[in-house]
């Protein structure tokens, strides 16, 4: 998703439901609820793709994260934000919301939290082997790691992850990828 700083967003309340409209910066600046979606990309060999996101975000530059990442945009639903997300930050087109294994999935959902970044947040997952294309103005590099790796990194360098993906990797995401 390109940083504008003119994107709007849905704001929503404590559960979930849209009560308002307003702008990237200033739903980021004041801590308004909104909208997010995680996609946990794992390959036939079960390893997980994160990414490390550009220096050139407005939030966690330059930290570890979900393999795509993105707000929900306003009057968007979470099913279309996933599949978007999934072709402009990894290019990976074509994505179809199911529940075959090589489809994309609703995992879980989290509720808007400081570590979200008062987003409330579903995650899915997909199984892909590749290729992928990562947007530069979103992804500097990323990694296939063993859900093992990815918990024994996160342990001795807390401070290299997003704290969002912090807390999805907690509830377990990491162990049910095996």
């Amino acid at each position: 998703m390109s940083q504008k700083a003119d994107e709007w967003f849905d704001v929503v309340n404590e559960r979930d439901e849209v009560v308002g409209r307003e702008m990237r910066r200033v739903v980021h600046a004041t801590g308004l609820w909104h909208r997010a979606v995680h996609i946990l990309v794992y390959d036939g060999a079960g390893r997980v793709f994160l990414q490390k996101r550009s220096m050139k975000k407005d939030m966690s530059p330059g930290l570890w994260d979900s393999s795509c990442s993105g707000h929900v945009d306003s009057g968007e639903d979470y099913d279309t934000a996933a599949v978007r997300e999934l072709g402009e930050e990894i290019g990976v087109h074509g994505a179809t919301i199911g529940t075959a294994e090589t489809e994309l999935r609703r995992w879980f959902r989290v509720e808007a939290c400081e570590e979200t970044g008062w987003e409330f947040c579903w995650i899915y997952r997909l199984r892909h082997d590749g290729p992928l294309t990562l947007d530069p103005e979103e992804i500097s590099g990323g990694d296939w790691l063993a859900p093992e790796e990815v918990t024994r990194r996160i342990a001795q360098r807390p401070a290299d992850y997003c704290s969002a993906f912090k807390l999805l990797w907690a509830r377990g995401v990491g162990l049910a990828m095996k």
